[in-house]
């Protein structure tokens, strides 16, 4: 992940100086010399602070007339996530796909009920790591060919695209990044899913499908993908990711056999699109059913570590046993963002620590006494 975050940056040293750096393209992995440039064409700000809980968490209509469906425009930014594709297209996101963390917290519990203290942490935990923490800003993805023209050499470390934290290896639609494109909507993958869906799920997507389709794809991974890897906070997500599509995908109205369709997750998979009157839960959400999927085939986190079918597990990766979760949230830390920022200076290392603390915040109830203070305390 930082050798591929270190390579985009180093194009940066190709583009010309009088190149304005995107305010929503990441610092994470840039050298000093390079920051050093950069840091004093960006305005800070000040980070906004994150929403509290929704008052009404009752079921609500989400495809409503104030939040028509739009195709991204050519200048539009679309990710690996179809969640966050689909709130943008319908207007509960800026429509060109760049957020502040605070807005993106408001939409996942506006459009899907995601419960606060998990919406903070996974939106702090991304824009740790793939947001511009100076100007508190945040894309869901990288532009491409699909979305718009290719951004200025900077902005290829943007978005939510960094390898191995969200996007990652073994997604149930989106291809590994040894094949080159890991954030467009991949047909033939989306066949095979369908066609689990007609064994396992009677035509939908359900817990059972979520578990036979995820142990597929991980399969799929360790003997085709010489470098894939599914240690924390990949092993998590690998996961999450499949009961999201129940959680938050299915209309809010079915509270018994929660399936989704195929036409409805087509729609979300691919367009980024509410199916018409689509309801939200009314219950906030999480990760409810992961142990189902993970223990319905167990691995432990590992890589392929010397070419395809080497797997092999990783003694020093957190995995997803109840007692192991403030070491996902003390490793994050000190590996990923610390391997990141290794000494960061001025408003870039005052802006770190406002949103590690925000992080360690959406844990604090289950972390007691273990914030991590990669930076030394803030004064």
């Amino acid at each position: 992940m930082v050798n591929f975050v270190r390579l985009c940056s180093f194009a940066l040293v190709l583009v010309p100086t009088a190149t304005a750096f995107p305010a929503y393209s990441s610092l994470a992995g840039l050298a000093r010399e390079e920051l050093d440039k950069i840091l004093p064409t960006l305005e800070f700000k000040q980070p906004a602070p994150p929403p509290g809980p929704l008052n009404d968490t009752g079921v609500k209509l989400i495809n409503d007339a104030a939040h028509p469906w739009k195709a991204p425009g050519p200048n539009d930014i679309r990710g690996p996530c179809p969640g966050l594709n689909t709130l943008a297209n319908h207007g509960y996101l800026p429509r060109n796909g760049i957020a502040s963390p605070a807005q993106i917290i408001a939409a996942i519990q506006e459009g899907f009920n995601m419960e606060n203290s998990f919406a903070r942490f996974v939106t702090y935990a991304g824009h740790l790591v793939d947001g511009n923490l100076v100007t508190d800003l945040l894309s869901i993805g990288q532009a491409t060919k699909e979305t718009g023209p290719a951004p200025p050499a900077p902005a290829l470390v943007a978005g939510l695209d960094t390898h191995a934290v969200f996007e990652g290896d073994a997604s149930m639609t989106r291809a590994d990044t040894f094949w080159g494109d890991n954030h467009s909507f991949n047909q033939t993958l989306f066949n095979e899913l369908s066609s689990f869906m007609d064994k396992f799920g009677n035509g939908g997507y359900n817990l059972t499908v979520a578990s036979e389709f995820r142990w597929q794809r991980i399969q799929d991974s360790i003997s085709t993908n010489p470098t894939f890897g599914l240690i924390m906070p990949r092993f998590f997500t690998v996961y999450a990711e499949t009961v999201f599509v129940i959680n938050f995908f299915v209309d809010g109205r079915m509270t018994m056999n929660r399936t989704l369709s195929k036409d409805d997750a087509l729609g979300f998979f691919q367009r980024g699109q509410f199916p018409d009157d689509w309801h939200r839960s009314g219950v906030p959400s999480s990760t409810e059913g992961i142990d189902t999927v993970a223990n319905a085939h167990h691995i432990r986190p590992g890589s392929n570590t010397n070419g395809v079918n080497t797997y092999t597990p990783d003694p020093t990766s957190a995995d997803l046993s109840p007692e192991q979760f403030c070491l996902i949230y003390v490793n994050f830390v000190n590996r990923n963002v610390k391997s990141l920022y290794p000494n960061p200076t001025g408003p870039l290392l005052e802006a770190l620590n406002i949103n590690l603390q925000r992080f360690y915040d959406s844990v604090a109830d289950k972390c007691p006494g273990q914030q991590q203070f990669p930076y030394g305390k803030p004064q």
